[in-house]
């Protein structure tokens, strides 16, 4: 029997991945990853807490299969140090993007090394087709933006059971295998900030940095407690100025958050840095039409996508999108199939020559490959 190490987070769907690799006569293992994190409000949705662990301890028991937890609290900080100057530097992060990255995708391949397992299961809703990545039959539970950094070399190793059902056929399959975690509810709170606001780690590592809002000619609007406390297209927690307001960009240097109205998020171009590729890595200058989801619950939008030197792409949207948050994961798809993706870093305003001439782009260029 192939020897599967399955991530177990406590929570319904790596319960139920689990059961599935089972039922199917895999020889499953359950690994529970650790953060390191305590305490966090009553009755919070977090995941990796204690009982979480003890959740997770409980549905191998009940399985059948071996159990580790493995105390990756060093990882995690790491994360976490990310995350904080990331948000000091004026940008929005991606955890969880990091997470599946770094550790999940990253440290679990040298953990199934350790058990003599052949692949790693998680409970992500994405599928796998002939070595490629695309997204779960359940658009609304699609994961696939989370997992465009996994190493291309990896895929071939990962199993993602729950790609072709949808999360009450999720719960019901949980149901009727006796699980305890079937009703247990989702886990939306980033994991490693209990509290569920993510300023409580600036306060505690060197506080917020207080400063002015001001419009784009530099005129003060109002004062700030911190500019790590905005992302780009937030509108709560704002100064009242007569119209609905919105922050357009930070500006770390001078400790200012730049507001504007809504049609001033509208950008058409923008860089996405430290691309990754999950299909072969095409050649600087090649040009391929592409849809791009800038955020998790962004609709992809087509684009234009231009590969240029030092893992950078440039992006031209066939219609302007708004609130890209510089930070935040970019990730380009064909259909549903994951191509890559990158980070987001500055955003560009097109020359007319530039936005008149997108309507005339070719589908693909010659320098492109046929089949990703």
């Amino acid at each position: 029997m192939p020897r599967v190490l399955c991530a177990l987070s406590g929570g319904v769907d790596s319960s139920v991945a689990a059961w599935l690799l089972k039922s199917q006569g895999m020889d499953v293992v359950g690994v529970f990853m650790r953060n390191g994190i305590s305490g966090g409000p009553a009755g919070g949705k977090t995941c990796c807490s204690a009982s979480d662990a003890r959740d997770a301890a409980r549905v191998a028991d009940k399985l059948g299969i071996p159990f580790y937890s493995m105390d990756y609290a060093k990882e995690f900080g790491e994360l976490i140090d990310h995350f904080v100057a990331e948000y000091r530097r004026g940008r929005t992060p991606s955890p969880c993007v990091l997470c599946n990255q770094d550790l999940k995708f990253g440290h679990l391949f040298e953990f199934a090394a350790a058990v003599s397992a052949d692949s790693v299961a998680t409970g992500h809703y994405a599928r796998l087709e002939d070595g490629r990545l695309h997204r779960a039959r359940d658009s609304a539970k699609d994961q696939s933006y989370f997992l465009f950094g996994i190493e291309r070399q990896f895929l071939p190793k990962v199993l993602f059971p729950l790609g072709d059902l949808s999360k009450e056929e999720v719960r019901q399959l949980a149901r009727e295998a006796g699980l305890l975690t079937a009703e247990k509810p989702e886990s939306m709170e980033i994991c490693f900030v209990p509290s569920g606001d993510y300023r409580d780690l600036l306060r505690q590592g060197g506080g917020l940095s207080p400063g002015r809002f001001v419009d784009r000619e530099g005129r003060e609007l109002g004062r700030h407690e911190g500019f790590e406390g905005y992302t780009i297209g937030q509108r709560r927690g704002l100064p009242a100025l007569g119209h609905p307001a919105y922050v357009l960009e930070i500006r770390p240097e001078e400790g200012e958050v730049v507001l504007g109205r809504r049609e001033e998020l509208q950008q058409r171009e923008m860089l996405v840095e430290r691309c990754r590729w999950l299909c072969p890595e095409p050649d600087p200058g090649t040009r391929m039409q592409i849809s791009v989801q800038i955020r998790a619950h962004h609709t992809p939008s087509k684009a234009l996508l231009e590969v240029q030197e030092s893992g950078c792409a440039l992006v031209k949207f066939d219609r302007a999108q708004e609130a890209a948050a510089p930070g935040q994961a970019a990730v380009f798809y064909i259909s549903d199939q994951v191509l890559g993706g990158g980070w987001i870093g500055r955003m560009r305003k097109p020359s007319n020559a530039s936005a008149a001439g997108l309507s005339h782009v070719r589908t693909r260029s010659a320098r492109t490959r046929s089949t990703p």
